[in-house]
């Protein structure tokens, strides 16, 4: 029912850009005048109303290069875009998630903008960001947005618990996150919440502290699955929280980061890992005086390390004005807007400049504890692994799922991830 759903959005959407006339491939009008689509995923109102505002101001500057503005959703965007691909109406400059480019990239319906990119804003983003859109040697994207995993804690709790506070510097390690998971778990209240209804990308990446890294290409190029000691960390330290402990929430596996928020404003949970862009939502829902922090997510062998991936802007591998659209997103992404791009989103800018604003260092909000966070951020473990959206629907996440639940051991899970994992992906590299 879900595909089917999935689908129907996502022929909807393909309908609508068709008969509004944003298809792709930005037309040259009658005067000359030449006319890119740029298909935006913004949906917060501040974020819409800047990328609106910063479109507005190129189309002043650029009487000959016209942008326009097509909105599109982050819950259909994949089916969307590739209906629209293979239609021939994809729009110019495409915004999406680098963990969404790869079988895009490989499928050569999206151009490799080396050839393309201005030194300034290759220069201006480090490496570690353009390894999340880099496939086979081709970059098809360019990062501009990313957010770490974070501890959004109650204050009061933590203070009242005596527990230490750890900092970027110092922060806990998964066997002290644990334990102190338990000496803040009392009577009606868990010491963590973990919002696992996605379970794949947050064990993922946050394994990545822990050495994990479960995906391996081969000399041959070919990608296995693996899980060794460092892949085991962090669903065996969840799952024991849930079934050893029971110092996190059983009901919260299957609940988005949004739906544990009633529960943590209730005092129900003590913290919850979620997204640093759901500290909006924080402030916007908590209660009056309801006192929180941000808090870094526990490190490993590795530190702070954890994947990550970023928003991306792409072009069209069809779109006739490539070099006017790789224009416009070098205007979009000058170390001004991109600041603002990121708080609008309440994110973290990858450019180097940018993340370097004194707004994105002041404790409120807990935007210091993200931006020392950002160094440690690296390109998600299967970001360019193809089948990987297969492996993740159709073997990790009921895989995960179950073992979190205590209704599969290590053993199986490990069996369900590696070696039915490895016959999905085989499919995708005969």
């Amino acid at each position: 029912m879900r595909a089917l759903v999935r689908n129907a959005a996502a022929a909807a959407t393909a309908l609508a850009l068709l008969l509004t006339g944003c298809g792709a491939g930005g037309d040259g009008d009658t005067d000359g005048r030449i006319t890119l689509r740029f298909q935006s995923l913004a949906w917060q109102k501040e974020s819409v109303d800047i990328n609106k505002q910063l479109v507005k101001e190129w189309n002043a500057a650029h009487p000959d290069i016209r942008v326009e503005y097509v909105q599109g959703s982050w819950d259909s965007v994949h089916d969307q875009l590739l209906t629209s691909f293979e239609g021939g109406e994809a729009p110019d400059i495409i915004h999406d998630a680098s963990d969404d480019l790869a079988d895009f990239a490989y499928g050569g319906y999206l151009a490799d903008l080396r050839p393309l990119l201005p030194k300034g804003l290759t220069d201006a983003i480090p490496g570690n960001s353009w390894e999340t859109a880099t496939f086979d040697g081709g970059v098809y994207g360019v990062p501009f947005l990313q957010e770490p995993r974070v501890l959004i804690a109650n204050t009061e709790i933590l203070k009242a618990s005596g527990v230490r506070i750890p900092t970027p510097g110092k922060p806990w390690s998964w066997a002290e996150f644990r334990k102190v998971t338990e000496e803040l778990t009392g009577k009606g209240r868990y010491g963590v919440a973990w919002p696992l209804k996605e379970p794949v990308s947050v064990t993922l990446n946050l394994g990545l502290s822990a050495g994990g890294q479960l995906f391996h290409r081969g000399a041959d190029g070919k990608v296995t699955v693996a899980m060794g000691e460092g892949d085991q960390v962090v669903p065996g330290t969840i799952h024991d929280q849930v079934n050893t402990d029971h110092s996190a929430a059983r009901t919260a596996l299957g609940m988005g980061g949004g739906d544990t928020l009633p529960g943590f404003f209730g005092g129900k949970y003590a913290m919850v890992p979620l997204g640093f862009s759901y500290r909006q939502q924080v402030v916007e829902q908590a209660p009056k005086g309801f006192e929180w922090t941000v808090l870094p997510a526990p490190a490993g062998r590795d530190g702070l390390a954890q994947g990550v991936s970023p928003q991306t802007l792409s072009v069209a591998e069809d779109s006739p004005h490539k070099k006017e659209a790789v224009r416009f997103i070098d205007f979009l992404l000058k170390p001004a807007n991109m600041v603002l791009l990121a708080k609008g989103d309440w994110m973290l800018p990858t450019g180097t400049e940018a993340l370097a604003d004194p707004s994105l260092h002041t404790a409120h909000l807990g935007w210091a504890t993200g931006a020392a966070l950002a160094g440690s951020l690296r390109s998600a473990p299967a970001q360019s692994v193809r089948g990987y959206p297969e492996w993740k629907d159709k073997v990790a996440t009921p895989a995960l799922q179950e073992y979190y639940s205590g209704a599969i051991d290590a053993a199986e899970l490990k069996k369900r991830l590696v070696t039915d994992g490895n016959r999905v992906l085989a499919r995708y590299q005969r």
